[in-house]
């Protein structure tokens, strides 16, 4: 097995409050997407709701995937002041959430 180079994922898992309007999580959504834009580290951005039938989701319903280039650089981006703002706002939003940051792994069979 051989470590990804130059990259490292940060996915997070949300349940959105039930009282959260659709409307209201697209907004946030696009709030988080446009992060790319301003902040530098930030790479690229994914996200998807569940559409898993093992019904192993525990109750969340989103995740959002960012990609960096190492852990300082998620670092940078946990403090930078975009991205402090738009956490207050998003985790309002949320009943829980789970973060996960991790370098790739490359399996050669």
């Amino acid at each position: 097995m051989e470590e990804a180079k130059g990259v490292v994922k940060h996915v997070l898992l949300a349940k959105f409050k039930d009282e959260i309007p659709t409307h209201e999580i697209d907004k946030l959504i696009k709030g988080y997407a446009n992060l790319v834009n301003l902040i530098p580290p930030m790479k690229a951005f994914h996200w998807g709701s569940d559409v898993s039938i093992e019904n192993l989701h525990q109750g969340f319903t989103h995740v959002f995937e960012s990609s960096f280039e190492s852990t300082e650089d998620i670092a940078e981006y946990i403090s930078h002041p975009a991205h402090v703002e738009f956490a207050n706002l998003f985790l309002r939003a949320v009943d829980k959430v789970i973060v996960i940051d991790y370098k790739p792994t490359i399996v050669h069979l």
